[in-house]
């Protein structure tokens, strides 16, 4: 949770050479085409961000593994941390808000965020969305918080035979990469869907 708070803080206020949130989702929204065209762009440009993240660090092969599995999780995460919540800003949401920041956490495990409202007993439908969870109280979110928390974690260490590869120089920063590219995609979709009326 420490992690998912840091890189959400992060996100909301900006790090140095890097826009908030709110301001890269104001640089999208004065493009043109439909909001869905707009969150669409967003979405492939922080998928190369997060691709080439996965390729550099992956790169060095044994020798950095120690340094860029952690490296590749921290700046993976705000890169994808940031983009929902720029979705999420684009769809008129306050991230200052807790259940806004619940949802962004949601987005950020894909396909298996509705697996994970379930888990939490929450009855939304059949749509995750902002409006959907306007009801649900505080503890309940503190809960889906933690089960967030527990899945990528659990995620992370599941992908034992991808942290393996990134032993093999050049091979590791090519299959981190790609994972990266398309889990980044995954999580930019549901965050779209979730964030954006149609």
């Amino acid at each position: 949770m420490h992690a998912l708070d840091w890189a959400y803080d992060k996100a909301l206020n900006g790090v140095p050479g890097l826009d908030s949130a709110g301001k890269m989702a104001q640089k999208y929204m004065t493009m043109e085409g439909t909001l869905h065209e707009r969150a669409n762009s967003l979405i492939r440009w922080q998928n190369a961000k997060a691709g080439a993240s996965g390729f550099l660090t992956g790169i060095g092969g044994l020798m950095t593994l120690p340094v860029a599995i952690p490296a590749n999780l921290a700046s993976v995460l705000y890169i994808q941390i940031r983009m929902i919540a720029a979705i999420a800003h684009m769809g008129g949401h306050n991230l200052r808000d807790e259940k806004v920041k619940t949802l962004v956490y949601i987005c950020l495990v894909g396909n298996f965020a509705k697996d994970l409202i379930q888990e939490a007993s929450i009855m939304l439908g059949t749509k995750l969305s902002a409006k959907a969870i306007e009801s649900i109280s505080e503890k309940t979110l503190l809960s889906v918080n933690e089960r967030v928390g527990f899945r990528l974690i659990s995620g992370y260490g599941g992908k034992g035979a991808v942290n393996l590869s990134k032993t093999v120089p050049l091979i590791g920063g090519i299959i981190g990469g790609t994972i990266d590219t398309l889990t980044t995609n995954i999580i930019g979709n549901v965050a779209r869907n979730t964030f954006l009326t149609d």
